[in-house]
């Protein structure tokens, strides 16, 4: 089943639990150079500075990390009604919000595997201050002049149970493409990451390695230039967070990374660059063998070393709330 519309038109915001509020902040502000647009209750509203909306991140707190919701702004607010009619009648539906601060109603719902999602059109755009306000008039605000600024929220990474049902709902419900595909030993399917733009995804879904189910891998900032990347990693190294994997390439999405634990527990990736785009419309999943070994480091890692076990057992929510090895930050 294959909606005949453009659904989904981009990632909106990610809300994340935090156990350490302050902690947070200082890596999400002063280490990536977020912009803080609001407060209200136990959460701060944050953006890059070359987002577009009010804000791309509501920052949470929590007695534990995790992700509380992903939000997508839908292609039109027909294709909003049309998915909550799809999916009203379906178990993954769980009814509509009010808004929150800078978005109008939105339409929730889980995944097969119970990430909580969802679907809103009426936005708020970001108008920056004059203090703020860059001379280049298509961007939003600008450049921070904090730590080492990223420019605008990427994309999302989901651990379940089961790839194949997760990725299939991503496709047949929000129109997702299926972009690049992991299969493993006896035809399993292992990792997936999938797009509704040029970009090779907006979301992965990779299996998690514990067997639990409706965890949270990582969500990914872009930086466009390589180099502000290994400037991201000298700064990691010299304020004592740690830095999991990278920096390197990978040979899925082509993509310069490094992934990192912000010091409330959560895996947030720093993007050094685009990877590649896809403009062809009868574009062909790159299909991995990763019981083939050679298939397997590459697809994982071009250059950079090894993704060390944690990659593939940790997410949020997690009994142990703090990875093993990871600092916890400074002030």
């Amino acid at each position: 089943m294959n909606p005949p519309e453009p659904v989904i038109a981009q990632l909106a915001h990610v809300e994340l639990l935090t156990p350490r509020m302050e902690q947070s902040l200082w890596f999400f502000r002063d280490v990536i150079g977020l912009e803080e647009t609001a407060r209200k209750g136990g959460s701060v509203y944050l953006r890059a500075y070359e987002d577009f909306y009010h804000h791309t991140l509501r920052l949470t707190e929590s007695s534990g990390p995790g992700m509380r919701h992903i939000a997508w702004r839908a292609a039109s607010e027909e294709a909003l009604h049309a998915l909550a009619a799809r999916l009203g009648s379906t178990p993954y539906d769980r009814g509509w919000s009010d808004g929150d601060l800078g978005h109008g109603r939105a339409y929730r719902f889980v995944t097969p595997d119970g990430h909580p999602m969802e679907v809103l059109w009426d936005i708020e755009s970001y108008q920056a201050p004059p203090d703020k306000r860059s001379l280049l008039r298509n961007r939003p605000q600008k450049r921070p002049l904090r730590g080492v600024p990223v420019r605008r929220l990427d994309h999302v990474n989901l651990m379940t149970r089961q790839v194949g049902p997760v990725r299939e709902f991503l496709q047949d419900y929000l129109g997702f493409r299926l972009r690049e595909q992991k299969i493993g030993e006896a035809g399993v399917e292992i990792g997936a990451w999938l797009s509704v733009s040029p970009l090779v995804h907006e979301i992965a879904v990779m299996r998690d390695a514990t067997g639990a189910a409706g965890r949270f891998h990582h969500l990914a900032y872009w930086y466009g230039y390589p180099q502000h990347l290994i400037d991201a990693a000298d700064v990691c190294a010299d304020y004592g967070i740690t830095i999991e994997a990278g920096p390197g390439k990978h040979g899925t999405t082509q993509a310069m990374f490094m992934y990192t634990f912000e010091p409330g527990g959560n895996r947030v990736e720093l993007f050094g660059d685009t990877g590649y785009l896809i403009f062809d419309p009868t574009w062909k999943t790159v299909v991995w063998d990763v019981a083939n070994e050679s298939d397997l480091e590459k697809s994982s890692i071009w250059f950079g070393g090894k993704l060390p076990e944690t990659f593939y057992t940790y997410g949020t929510p997690s009994q142990d709330a703090t990875p093993s090895g990871r600092s916890a930050g400074s002030l």
